[in-house]
C-alpha cells in the first residue's frame, strides 16, 4: 500500500495560507502532510512549531515535519507539537549525537532522514556504503529522497533499503506511476496535488496495479434493502462528538459518488436529482467511515462536518425539543470536554467570586501548587480501602488539571490525541 503525501514549503507561506492547504489536502484525499521550515532564525522556527500545533487541531492524517534540528531539545519540541515524525536533512550539520539521544527518549519510529540526490549536489552522502543500514539499526525509522533520478543506482538503492522510503518530487521530473511502481518505494511527497483532488489519481493507480489508501466498500450497492423508491436512508454523525447531523437518502449513483470523492453525495427525492452536501454553502461533508445496519437498510455515515449540517444554520437538523426527562450524561468524554469549557468560559468571561478565577488570577504557580497538592491526596486515598475518597480526589485533581490546560492553552481534543498517537506505536 502505497501513500501519496501533501509537501508544504513553509518557509515561503504564511501560516494561515499552510492551515488552510493542510485542511485542503486532507479532505482531497491526502494520506499524510510533510511541513518543512528549515529556516536557522529560532523566532521563525517557533513561529514555524506554533503553526504546527493549530495544524493539528484541525487534521488527523499523519504529520511529517521538517525543521532545524541542533539540539535534542529541537526534536523534543517538535514532537511535543503532536507532529507523527520529525524529518532531518542529512548534510554536514547532521547533529548525530543529538539525534541518539532523541532516539533514545521518543523510540526508533519518530524520526526520518532526508538525503539531497541532486546529481549536482555537494554531497550525496546515501552512495556511502553502508550508511543506509548504519542509520536504521541506530534508530532511523525511514528515509525521504529528493531530486531523484530513477536511474538503476537509485533503484538499487531503494530495493535494498529495508526501510520506509518516500520520494519528495514536484512531479516534474518524474510521473507518480513510475516512482510508486518502484521496488522498496513506499510513498511520494508531492506539492503537485494543491487544489485537485486526489482520490481520482488513486484510482487510476489502483486500475494500473498500484495499491493506495482509497476507500472502498466491503459490500456492492446490490446487497442493501432499499425502499420502494430504490432508496436506502443515511444517519449522518459527527465522527469526533457522535452527534447525529442529519439524515438523508442514497441511490447507487450516490453512494458511489461518496465513496470514490469521499464527499457525501445524496439524493433529493423532492428534486429527484443527485447532489453533494456543502455544494452551494461551502458546508460539505467529508467521508470518514460508513456501515450499514443488520438489516442491510439503514447506513451510518461518521463525517467530518464543514460549518453546519442543517440549512437553517444549526450544527444538527435535530435541534428542535420535543419532549424530556431530566438525567446526567456520564460519557466521560462528553462530562469532560463540557466541563472545561465551563471552565475556559471563566476564563474568558471571568465571574466575581468564582474560585476558578481565583485560581486565573493567582497564576501558573498557584495553578500547579494546587495540582500537586491533589495528586498527593490521591496517593493518600488510595491507601485507603473505601474507593469514596479515591473517586471524590481525582475529580478534584481533574479539576484542578483542566484549569491548567486551560491556563497553558492545551484542551482534551489534544491529551486524547496523543494518547491515540501512543496506542498506534
Amino acid at each position: 500500500m502505497k501513500d501519496i503525501i501533501a509537501y508544504i514549503n513553509a518557509e515561503t507561506e504564511f501560516s494561515a495560507n499552510v492551515l488552510e492547504l493542510s485542511q485542503e489536502y486532507e479532505h482531497n484525499g491526502a494520506d499524510g502532510l510533510y511541513i518543512y521550515n528549515y529556516d536557522d532564525n529560532e523566532t521563525a522556527q517557533m513561529e514555524f512549531l506554533q503553526t504546527v500545533k493549530l495544524i493539528l487541531k484541525r487534521v488527523d492524517i499523519p504529520l511529517y515535519i521538517g525543521c532545524v534540528v541542533k539540539r535534542f531539545e529541537d526534536v523534543k519540541k517538535a514532537l511535543y507539537t503532536g507532529a507523527s515524525y520529525v524529518v532531518i536533512p542529512y548534510d554536514a550539520r547532521y547533529p548525530e549525537k543529538e539525534v541518539q539521544i532523541a532516539i533514545e527518549r521518543f523510540g526508533r519510529d519518530k524520526i526520518y532522514v532526508e538525503f539531497n540526490a541532486d546529481r549536482n549536489a555537494p554531497s550525496r552522502a546515501y552512495e556511502k556504503a553502508g550508511l543506509i543500514s548504519e542509520l536504521k539499526e541506530k534508530g532511523i525509522a525511514g528515509f525521504f529522497f529528493k531530486h531523484v533520478s530513477l536511474n538503476d543506482s537509485m533503484q538499487q538503492l531503494f530495493a535494498e533499503a529495508d526501510a520506509p522510503v518516500i520520494i519528495r518530487d514536484s512531479l516534474v521530473r518524474n510521473d507518480i506511476e513510475s516512482v510508486l511502481a518502484t521496488d522498496g518505494v513506499d510513498g511520494i511527497a508531492t506539492n503537485y496535488y494543491r487544489e485537485k483532488n486526489i482520490l481520482p489519481v488513486k484510482k487510476t493507480l489502483a486500475e494500473n496495479g498500484i495499491e493506495t489508501k482509497c476507500l472502498k466498500s466491503s459490500m456492492a450497492f446490490s446487497e442493501f434493502k432499499l425502499n420502494a423508491d430504490g432508496l436506502i436512508p443515511v444517519v449522518v454523525q459527527d465522527y469526533r462528538t457522535l452527534q447525529v447531523l442529519m439524515v438523508a437518502y442514497m441511490n447507487e449513483e450516490a453512494f458511489l459518488s461518496t465513496i470514490e470523492t469521499g464527499k457525501m453525495t445524496y439524493y433529493s427525492r423532492s428534486r429527484e436529482e443527485q447532489w453533494v452536501k456543502g455544494e452551494t454553502s461551502g458546508h460539505y461533508q467529508y467521508l470518514k467511515e460508513i456501515s450499514v445496519d443488520c438489516d442491510k437498510d439503514t447506513l451510518l455515515a461518521k463525517v467530518h462536518q464543514l460549518g453546519a449540517a442543517c440549512h437553517t444554520g444549526n450544527t444538527s437538523c435535530f435541534y428542535t425539543p420535543l419532549a424530556a426527562k431530566e438525567y446526567d450524561s456520564y460519557n466521560p468524554l462528553t462530562v469532560l470536554t463540557e466541563d472545561y469549557n465551563i471552565i475556559l468560559d471563566r476564563k474568558v468571561n471571568p465571574k466575581p467570586g468564582s474560585y476558578t478565577n481565583y485560581l486565573f488570577e493567582k497564576g501558573i504557580d498557584k495553578i500547579l501548587k494546587k495540582c500537586g497538592e491533589e495528586a498527593t491526596e490521591i496517593t493518600i486515598a488510595a491507601k485507603n480501602p473505601d474507593a469514596e475518597e479515591l473517586k471524590y480526589e481525582i475529580a478534584d485533581y481533574l479539576y484542578h488539571l483542566m484549569v491548567l490546560m486551560a491556563e497553558c492553552d492545551v484542551d482534551w481534543n489534544d491529551i486524547v490525541k496523543e494518547l491515540a498517537n501512543r496506542r498506534k506505536s
